[in-house]
């Protein structure tokens, strides 16, 4: 195993990372910014007013973005194993 392969499954591993954190982060983002955006306009200054909206958008991008996760997770998983026999002859 060379340095070029172990450099090649940890950038893979780096993006397949990021692209499953991305549909949660910027959920999370968005909702917070509309609610701290809601929250200048109004004067509210609720801490639960916050969280609970994001808790609950960010558990509905997991229902439906769910199943896309595993799938690419299982993907990257089956291609890992699929890559021990050429990583082991070093070929």
């Amino acid at each position: 195993m060379n340095s070029s392969a172990v450099l090649d499954i940890a950038m893979r591993g780096v993006l397949i990372a990021a692209e499953l954190a991305a549909p949660i982060l910027i959920t999370s983002l968005v909702v917070g910014f509309a609610i701290s955006l809601l929250q200048s306009i109004t004067q509210i200054q609720e801490v639960t007013l916050s969280f609970v909206p994001k808790a609950i958008a960010v558990s509905i991008a997991l229902i439906v973005c769910g199943n896309w996760m595993i799938s690419e997770m299982v993907s990257f998983t089956q291609s890992l194993f699929a890559m021990i026999p050429s990583l082991l002859t070093g070929g």
